[in-house]
C-alpha cells in the first residue's frame, strides 16, 4: 500500500542561539508542496539564496553538519533534520534568518514540539524511498567506525558507542518504530567532556553555549575551585560533578542518553538522502563525517539499483507535472523548435516527458513529403530537452542557465516515428551531478516499443545575459 507525502498545516516559528556562532535568530517552518523535500533559506541574506538538505551540499562536518551552496552555508543542521525525518514530515521549507540552527537543549525536542504544533498533513504524491536490498557497508578503520545497512520493511536503527573512558565507555541504543521517535529520541541531547568545553571556549568556538545545552561529563579529577569557574564562564549556578561523572546541573533522561543522541545525529545526518528510508542502520562509533560519507554511499547505492517506470504503460492522459507554459519558464526553445510537450513525472534521478507528433511539424514537408518521418537528429533533440527540464528545474532559477550538449553516446534508432505516434521519453540520471557536468542514460518510446535510446553528457552553464 501507498504511503503519501507530509508536510506542515501553518508556519510556526522557533527562536533561540546558534552553538558555535552565538548569533540570536529564528527559524520558520513553512509548508511546501510535494516533492519539494526539504530546503532552507537563508532570509537574512539579500539574494535570501536557497539550500536543498542534500549530501551533495555537505561541506563541514567538524562539531556538527554544515550544508552549504554558492557559498551560503546553515550550520548544525541534524537535530532539526531528526525531527522531521521522526514525524515523517518530507516536505518543509526552513527560512532562517543567521546562519546556524538554533540549538536549545541541545537535542531535537522545541523542533519536534514546534511541528507538532503547526499539525502536520498528508499531502497527494506518493512517498518515495530508499529501498535496502542488501548488505550496504562503510568503514573508517583509522575512526573505528563503522556503519551497515540491511534490508527490513522499515526503518529502524541501532547505534553503539564507546569513548573508552572511565565515565562513557560502551553504550548501545535502538529504535525500533519510527513512530517512538517523540518519546524515545527526541529529547535526548547532545554531550561534551570537560576538557573538550574548555578547548572549545579557549578557540572562541561555542558563543551560544550554556551549560544547558549539553551533558558534560567529567573524565579527571577537577577541583571546585575549577568548576566554580567555569559556572562563572556561563553565568551559571554553581556546578558539582555527580557520582556518575556528570555535572549536577542536568538530570539524564535516559542512562544511554548519549548513545540515544548518536541515534538521533545518525538519523538527522542520513535525512540528507532526501528521501526516507526502507531498511535497518547499525552504527559502530558514529560521528558526522562516517553519517555523512554513508549517505553518499546510501545515494549512489540507490541511483545505481532505483527501480523506475521505464516501460509502458505510460498514462499520458494523467494531469502533468509541468505543462507546455511551465516548460517554456524552464527552458529557452521557442516554436517550432519546442519538442516536449509536457512532463508525466519527475524526481531527482529521472523524468518522463513526451511529444505528440502531428502532421503539422515543419520537419514533415521535407522529411520526406510522401512518407513523413521524424528525423532521427531531432528525436535526440526532443530527448535532450526532455533532460534539460530535469537539471534546469533543479536550478533555484532556471531561466538564467542553459544546458548545452557536450556529449551522445550509443544512440540507436530502431523504429519510425511517423504523425500521429506519441512519443514519450524516459531519462534517468546515471551519476550524481558534480561541477555542472551531468550524464543520462535515455529510452524513446510510442506505445509498448522502444524506438531509440543514447547516452548523453551535458553542461549546466549560465547565461551571459544573467
Amino acid at each position: 500500500m501507498s504511503v503519501k507525502q507530509r508536510t506542515i498545516v501553518n508556519p510556526v516559528t522557533v527562536r533561540g542561539a546558534g552553538l558555535h556562532t552565538g548569533q540570536i535568530g529564528e527559524m520558520t517552518f513553512k509548508p511546501a508542496p510535494v516533492n519539494h523535500g526539504i530546503k532552507f533559506k537563508r532570509t537574512d541574506l539579500d539574494s535570501q539564496p536557497v539550500i536543498e538538505a542534500d549530501i551533495n551540499h555537505v561541506v563541514g562536518t567538524a562539531r556538527g553538519t554544515t550544508i552549504g551552496k554558492n557559498g551560503a552555508k546553515v550550520f548544525t543542521i541534524e537535530h532539526v533534520l531528526a525531527a522531521l525525518t521522526g514525524l515523517e514530515i518530507d516536505n518543509v521549507l526552513i527560512e532562517l534568518n543567521m546562519e546556524e540552527i538554533p540549538i536549545k537543549d541541545g537535542s531535537s525536542r522545541y523542533f519536534v514540539e514546534a511541528l507538532e504544533q503547526a499539525g502536520i498533513k498528508a499531502q497527494t504524491a506518493d512517498r518515495e524511498y530508499i529501498e535496502i536490498k542488501e548488505p550496504v557497508v562503510l568503514e573508517l578503520p583509522e575512526q573505528k567506525a563503522k556503519i551497515v545497512a540491511e534490508p527490513a520493511d522499515d526503518y529502524s536503527l541501532t547505534v553503539v558507542i564507546d569513548f573508552e573512558t572511565r565515565v562513557l565507555g560502551e553504550q548501545a541504543a535502538s529504535l525500533k518504530n519510527i513512530k517512538k521517535f517523540k518519546t524515545e529520541i527526541a529529547n535526548c541531547r547532545t554531550f561534551v567532556f570537560l576538557h573538550e568545553l574548555e578547548y572549545l571556549l579557549r578557540n572562541n568556538l561555542i558563543k551560544g553555549g550554556d551549560l544547558s545545552n549539553a551533558i558534560v561529563f567529567v573524565n579527571r579529577e577537577v577541583s571546585q575551585k575549577e568548576l566554580d569557574r567555569l559556572a562563572d564562564l556561563f553565568d551559571k549556578p554553581r556546578v558539582k560533578v555527580k557520582s556518575e561523572g556528570i555535572l549536577n546541573n542536568l538530570v539524564l533522561h535516559f542512562d544511554n542518553e548519549p548513545a540515544r543522541h548518536k541515534l538521533l545525529d545518525v538519523m538527522g545526518d542520513l535525512a540528507l538522502l532526501g528521501k526516507p528510508i526502507k531498511g535497518h542502520i547499525t552504527a559502530y562509533r558514529p560521528g558526522h563525517q562516517i553519517n555523512t560519507e554513508f549517505a553518499s554511499v546510501l545515494k549512489e547505492y540507490h541511483l545505481n539499483n532505483k527501480p523506475m517506470n521505464e516501460k509502458p504503460p505510460f498514462d499520458i492522459y494523467a494531469d502533468p507535472v509541468y505543462d507546455i507554459n511551465d516548460i517554456k519558464k524552464i527552458l529557452p526553445h521557442r516554436s517550432p523548435f519546442l519538442l516536449v510537450d509536457k512532463v508525466l513525472e519527475i524526481d531527482e534521478n529521472h523524468i518522463i516527458a513526451l511529444k505528440n507528433v502531428t502532421m503539422n511539424e515543419p520537419f514533415f514537408t521535407g522529411h520526406f513529403p510522401d512518407e513523413p518521418l521524424m528525423p532521427g537528429v531531432l528525436q535526440v533533440e526532443a530527448m535532450a530537452q526532455a533532460g534539460g527540464i530535469f537539471v534546469l528545474q533543479q536550478m533555484e532559477n532556471p531561466e538564467l542557465y542553459s544546458t548545452y550538449f557536450l556529449k551522445i553516446n550509443d544512440a540507436r534508432f530502431r523504429h519510425k516515428v511517423v504523425p500521429g505516434d506519441v512519443i514519450v521519453f524516459v531519462i534517468k540520471l546515471d551519476n550524481p551531478i558534480k561541477r555542472g557536468i551531468c550524464t543520462m542514460s535515455g529510452k524513446a518510446y510510442v506505445g509498448n516499443k522502444v524506438v531509440m535510446d543514447g547516452k548523453m553528457t551535458a553542461q549546466i552553464v549560465k547565461n551571459k545575459q544573467a
